[in-house]
């Protein structure tokens, strides 16, 4: 029988966890799409992310039919040229007591070649390849936002959007980046795991520095 203290601590494990992690894509040239869920600032455990298991069948955007093949940590999967995008709302169940649950949604892009948006939450370049990015919920700008900085060290800093939901990232060495934003929406949401009244969507996007 599981008492209602284990299971307030099975709620809050789920919780930190779902905080913790993002989902990324990672994607060298025209290659095949990687697709993690993990803590992008630390280093990847061996074997992948414990929570790895959980990231079953992440849908593409645009809809594929292409095989998502499991590797150690990440699914690769081929995908045409161009940025990639990928979202999932069946990683974590939702958490919380009745009448007060959560859940969360990832989105995820790799690449910055094209400045428009096609998730619900997105970070997008203002224009193609460039340094300055825009954070849109449904397509406006999400201003006053927070956005963290990985480096391709894991080093980490925080932006924040202005009111045009734009920050400006200065690459300062050759290597990857990846750019997290969040919010919080209450309000009742469907979820596969089912209703929730709080829901969290996390979006990552990474690109390359020559």
């Amino acid at each position: 029988m599981v008492t209602k203290t284990l299971l307030a601590l099975l709620m809050l494990g789920t919780a930190a966890a779902a905080s913790a992690h993002e989902v990324w894509i990672e994607r060298d040239g025209a290659g095949p799409a990687r697709i993690y869920l993990g803590e992008p600032a630390e280093p990847l455990p061996p074997g992948g992310d414990p929570e790895f298991a959980k990231l079953r069948q992440p849908r593409l955007v645009p809809a594929s039919t292409a095989e998502q093949v499991r590797r150690a940590g990440f699914i690769e999967v081929a995908v045409p040229a161009g940025d990639v995008r990928a979202w999932d709302d069946n990683v974590f169940a939702p958490w919380g007591e009745d009448g007060a649950r959560e859940g969360v949604i990832y989105y995820a892009r790799a690449g910055r070649a094209e400045p428009r948006h096609e998730l619900p939450f997105e970070i997008v370049p203002a224009a193609a390849n460039g340094d300055r990015f825009t954070v849109l919920r449904d397509g406006r700008p999400a201003a006053g936002t927070d956005v963290t900085l990985v480096a391709p060290d894991r080093s980490t800093s925080t932006l924040k959007t202005d009111a045009a939901g734009t920050v400006t990232v200065t690459p300062q060495v050759p290597g990857r980046y990846l750019l997290v934003a969040a919010v919080a929406e209450d309000g009742s949401h469907t979820l596969p795991g089912g209703t929730v009244q709080k829901l969290h969507r996390i979006t990552t996007t990474s690109f390359v520095q020559p």
